[in-house]
């Protein structure tokens, strides 16, 4: 939609962009580059959200400022720079999430036509929310379905992304309308799509996996017990899985990775569990991420590398990694049909 005067406008109002539906994808984040001061912006950004980490800041800042952000980003360059997507010259989670945002785009315009726009935002990291809810109300759009890629809830995800679109709303004169996507953990699609990536994975194999591990990004036990949901949705989207494949509870195991600090995180830990199966016999396993929408550090590298070593070094034979949704057709599909019902009687 064209530039064009409001109706009713005086002759000499200036023509502005509006009437437009915008779709913004949000994601994690990623860091800008693997080197020692990229990975420390990034860090720094991430781990000072209060929503990630909740301690008084003038407790937690100064062990992030003087210690961790030392010494973290050198360690997480080099794990960065195992997966790094060096053709683009970025990482695999905004590769991805552009992909996903350039298939959503084509889906809806196939729909709507020009009354869509479809951009997609990092929490952390670039694109910023801000400048994508800035250049969505630039191109007409007053109206905006704000999508946090989070199947399952939780304070330090889909919160956070939502209250970074929120204050990019503070600094508006003029704001759009904006609805937040809520989370998607038990939709049939989803739950779908998660079961054709297993299928496809154990038709290719000689010897179906003794065990699914299901692994989860961890948080802080204390968290479920102040009321987030997350542990729950995950607990959920697990038994859906299991039986829209038709597995017996022995076979699907629910378990959290990639925990932090010394608090006590949601258990079983991957890591540790993934060990006891192989200890206990189950030679063969395979292992999804069902929180991601979009293989990152987490799945590619702690997964992958850390996760699996701990696996073959317990006694395990075989260690199947089944990749994120990523942009596959079906979670495309998926994500489309959450924005055309929470777009209702807007498109």
């Amino acid at each position: 939609m064209t530039a064009q005067k409001p109706a009713h406008a005086a002759a000499d109002h200036p023509a502005v962009n509006f009437g437009k539906v915008g779709v913004i994808i949000s994601n994690l984040g990623t860091p800008d580059g693997t080197d020692y001061w990229s990975m420390r912006r990034y860090l720094n950004e991430f781990l000072s959200d209060r929503r990630v980490i909740d301690y008084a800041p003038w407790k937690w800042q100064p062990l992030l400022q003087l210690i961790i952000l030392t010494k973290r980003p050198f360690t997480s360059g080099e794990a960065y720079r195992g997966i790094w997507n060096t053709e683009k010259d970025e990482s695999p989670l905004l590769t991805i999430t552009r992909n996903q945002s350039e298939a959503l785009e084509k889906t809806l315009k196939d729909l709507y036509g020009d009354r869509v726009e479809v951009d997609f935002c990092m929490r952390y990291g670039n694109p910023s929310t801000s400048s994508v809810i800035e250049r969505m109300k630039e191109k007409g759009c007053d109206r905006i379905v704000f999508f946090p890629l989070y199947p399952q809830y939780s304070a330090p995800t889909t919160a956070t992304a939502n209250d970074e679109a929120f204050r990019a709303l503070m600094k508006m004169k003029w704001q759009p309308s904006v609805r937040t996507v809520p989370a998607y953990y038990e939709n049939p699609l989803y739950i779908k799509a998660l079961a054709a990536t297993v299928k496809e994975a154990y038709a290719k194999m000689e010897t179906e996996p003794d065990v699914l591990v299901t692994s989860y990004h961890g948080v802080p036990i204390r968290y479920l017990k102040e009321g987030d949901p997350y542990h729950c949705h995950c607990q959920k989207t697990t038994r859906l899985l299991r039986e829209e494949l038709g597995l017996p509870a022995d076979k699907v195991q629910l378990t959290f990775q990639s925990q932090f600090g010394p608090e006590e995180w949601l258990q079983p830990y991957t890591v540790e569990d993934v060990a006891r199966l192989a200890r206990e016999g189950k030679k063969n396993i395979a292992v999804m991420a069902p929180a991601f929408s979009s293989d990152c550090v987490e799945t590619l590298e702690e997964i992958n590398e850390e996760i699996q070593e701990a696996f073959m070094e317990a006694g395990g034979e075989t260690f199947t990694y089944i990749p994120c949704l990523n942009e596959r057709p079906d979670h495309v599909e998926m994500i489309a049909e959450i924005v055309k019902s929470e777009a209702s009687g807007w498109l």
